[in-house]
C-alpha cells in the first residue's frame, strides 16, 4: 500500500488538475509498472447473488490482487463516488480500496473498508481464501 499511495503522490505533484480521468489512469498505470507493483486494469469480475452470476462491474485498478482503485478527476467527490468505491469492495469481497480524485485543488484520496468483507454468502467463487 506504500508503494501505491507513493505513486498517487507522484502523480498529483507532477500533473495540474485539467485532465480527464483517463490520463491520471495511463500515468498511473505507468508508475505502478515503474515501481513492479502486479496489477490489473479495468479490472472486470462477475457479480453474484445465491451463487448465480447477476452481471459484472469493472474498477479502475485491482492492485496485488487485494486493493482497489477508482480514480476520479471531477471537482468534489460525491457522495454516489463513495458508494460506487464502497460497492466495488462488497462486489470483489476486498477488504481494503482507494478513492482518488486528482480534480480538485490538490489530490484526494480516499482509504475505505468494506464493513461485510469476507461475506460468504455472496457465492462468488472468484474470490480467493484469505
Amino acid at each position: 500500500m506504500v508503494l501505491l499511495t507513493e505513486c498517487l503522490f507522484f502523480i498529483g505533484v507532477r500533473e495540474c488538475s485539467a485532465f480527464q480521468e483517463v490520463i491520471y489512469q495511463r500515468a498511473l498505470e505507468i508508475e505502478m509498472t515503474d515501481t513492479e507493483l502486479r496489477f490489473s486494469r479495468e479490472h472486470e469480475m462477475p457479480v453474484y447473488y445465491k451463487h448465480r452470476q447477476i452481471g459484472t462491474r469493472r474498477v479502475d485498478f485491482l492492485v496485488e490482487e487485494v486493493v482497489s482503485v477508482e480514480i476520479k478527476a471531477i471537482t468534489q467527490l460525491e457522495d454516489v463516488h463513495l458508494a460506487q468505491a464502497i460497492n466495488y469492495l462488497e462486489a470483489y469481497d476486498l477488504e481494503v480500496g482507494l478513492l482518488i480524485n486528482f480534480g480538485a485543488k490538490s489530490l484526494q484520496p480516499k482509504r475505505i473498508t468494506n464493513k461485510k468483507f469476507k461475506q460468504a454468502t455472496q457465492g462468488n467463487p472468484e474470490i480467493k481464501n484469505r
